[in-house]
């Protein structure tokens, strides 16, 4: 995969690249979730813009308590908030974001973090896999992604198929939930308000670094701190 692919052309690659479907059925139960996901829509009660995001409690890769006020240091900051490390298409979207998305935040002045409801450990794992430069933070109750109206949860099928995976969220994440974020994309400016928000139901979709990026260059009057 290139540096330089967008992240829908990349995760076209990994599915190309799978075998056929197993006989167990595993994948079909994802690609029955993400479709039902996708027809869905995003949730009712979505955060809007102009809203203030509070300041929440979090922990840092080494277990260490943050803030959300104390990550973004009074810039305008990025928010992407993800499932989790074990999460394949995470990885291309955070693998992007590092290599297309965070040189440019930086010459903006604008900081980059991601967020996910996993134990510090798997956000420390997340970090090393993928030589991240960027914050890796934990929301141990998904605190946040409730807060902005994004929070949801497997299917019962993809919990099954999860579990035959060897995958138990009520392990990984740290509050002992099977909840997780939508995978969403934030820009808040340098006082906390919400001026953008990208919300993908269908987790093997997400906010391009480009989009990103032309949006903060259409917000630019309003985030400037």
């Amino acid at each position: 995969m290139s540096a330089t692919s967008t992240i829908s052309e990349q995760v076209a690659e990994m599915h190309a690249a799978r075998p056929a479907e197993p006989s167990d059925g595993i994948m079909a139960a994802f690609g029955d979730e993400q479709a039902a996901l996708g027809a869905g829509g995003p949730p009712a009660g979505v955060a809007e813009v102009g809203v203030t995001v509070p300041d929440i409690d979090l922990l840092d890769a080494h277990d260490a308590p943050t803030s959300l006020y104390r990550a973004t240091a009074g810039r305008s900051s990025v928010l992407v908030f993800y499932r989790g490390a074990w999460c394949p298409y995470c990885n291309i979207a955070l693998n992007a974001y590092q290599a297309q998305l965070l040189p440019r935040l930086t010459e903006r002045g604008v900081a980059l973090v991601a967020i996910s409801p996993q134990k510090p450990d798997g956000s420390l794992s997340m970090r090393a896999k993928n030589d991240l430069a960027f914050a890796v933070l934990s929301d141990p109750g998904n605190t946040l992604a409730r807060r902005l109206g994004i929070l949801t949860q497997p299917s019962e099928g993809a919990r099954a198929a999860q579990m035959q995976l060897g995958l138990d969220l009520s392990a990984v994440n740290a509050d002992g939930t099977i909840q997780l974020p939508m995978p969403t994309t934030v820009i808040l400016d340098a006082k906390h308000v919400l001026r953008w928000i990208d919300v993908h139901p269908d987790y093997s979709t997400r906010t391009e670094p480009q989009q990103v990026l032309d949006a903060l260059d259409n917000l630019e009057p309003l985030i400037a701190s």
